[in-house]
């Protein structure tokens, strides 16, 4: 198989699962803990690949949260969003829908409507400067309890940002049924907002199902367990069901023992609609360009194949039809462009 990584590089591209404080690089992170030198991150960028070396997914988790430690003020809400738009963008990624967690941020003092101003300013930079349009996922911390469900949704709600497009749930899903969850959820898709928790990462296809039925998801986070119960997998594929997959993040949690052990090709093969995601990236080592690297090889992708997936993000986005058409469009043409000059 030829050497996929110069055509990806160059792909435009929609990422759909994806974290807002995940996505800080080391060098945004340095920036961070610079302003903050009382927090537990190490402001030197060695030291922090170091320090995003995890042990489980528990271990994430607290290394996670000490991250979400140095962001502090709206200056800092603003600086981590905006640097994140400039790292996709050099990845060719033309849409995200980023994963915010505004619960972590006003709990720790940073007023609510400041937190939304700063995020919707940086979204508008983005796009204007940038040439990335942000959309916003607002997603309840699982670890933090139905204190923080109840105060996201009132967030999402009553300073509902332009850019919010969807509700969602993180966090671990080990002693966090999804069910509890159900009178949050109803009251975001009652507003309009899309569902898309997190489910099946690291526990069994069960948690699918409470996603689907209780929380009503219209994608799945993650969904690794899928392949498991193949009623679920046909049920997921019959519907159309996207499922966010984010390859290296699943061996980094150790939710999958080994890339060659990833569920991702029973899922295409049963007809599944997949999509290709980065989750955490710098935390894993890793970005939306390599994630590609790996599905193709998974996949044995060629270029045509490779532009295909990217199109499912596309189709299972929450863009409008147009800016969808739009989106495909560049990718056929960057594609057929590529292969003639091959």
């Amino acid at each position: 198989m030829s050497d996929l990584r110069p055509f990806v590089a160059g792909l435009p591209k929609a990422e759909l699962h994806v974290h807002h404080v995940g996505s800080a690089s080391p060098r945004i992170v340095a920036d961070l803990a610079a302003r903050h030198p009382d927090s537990k991150v190490p402001a030197d960028p060695e030291a922090l690949r170091e320090f995003f070396t995890f042990t489980d997914f528990a271990h994430f988790i607290e290394v996670y949260l000490a991250v979400v430690d140095v962001i502090r003020t709206p200056k800092d809400v603003r600086h981590l969003t905006y640097e994140v738009a400039r790292d996709m963008a050099r990845q060719n990624i033309r849409y995200a829908e980023l994963t915010v967690t505004p619960f972590s941020s006003t709990r720790r003092g940073i007023p609510e409507a400041a937190f939304m101003e700063a995020i919707e300013d940086a979204r508008k930079a983005a796009e204007s400067e940038l040439g990335v349009v942000l959309r916003w996922c607002f997603d309840i911390p699982g670890e933090a309890g139905l204190e923080s469900a109840e105060e996201t949704v009132r967030l999402a709600l009553e300073h509902r940002p332009e850019g919010l497009v969807s509700f969602g749930l993180g966090g671990p899903e080990i002693g966090v049924p999804r069910p509890q969850f159900k009178p949050y959820f109803d009251r975001a898709i009652e507003a309009g907002l899309h569902s898309v928790p997190h489910a099946g990462e690291t526990t069994g296809p069960e948690t699918i199902w409470d996603a689907l039925t209780d929380l009503r998801a219209e994608r799945i986070g993650h969904g690794t367990s899928a392949t498991q119960d193949p009623k679920l997998l046909a049920h997921l594929a019959e519907r159309q069901i996207p499922l966010e997959v984010c390859p290296t993040s699943n061996i980094a949690t150790r939710a999958v023992a080994t890339l060659d052990e990833h569920p991702i090709k029973e899922m295409v093969a049963a007809g599944c609609l997949v999509t290709i995601n980065s989750d955490d990236p710098p935390m894993f080592g890793s970005d939306l360009n390599n994630e590609y690297v790996v599905a193709a090889r998974l996949l044995d992708l060629d270029e045509r194949g490779v532009a295909e997936l990217a199109k499912n993000a596309v189709r299972a986005s929450f863009l409008d039809e147009a800016g969808k058409a739009r989106l495909s469009a560049e990718i056929d043409a960057y594609t057929s462009d590529w292969l003639a000059r091959r």
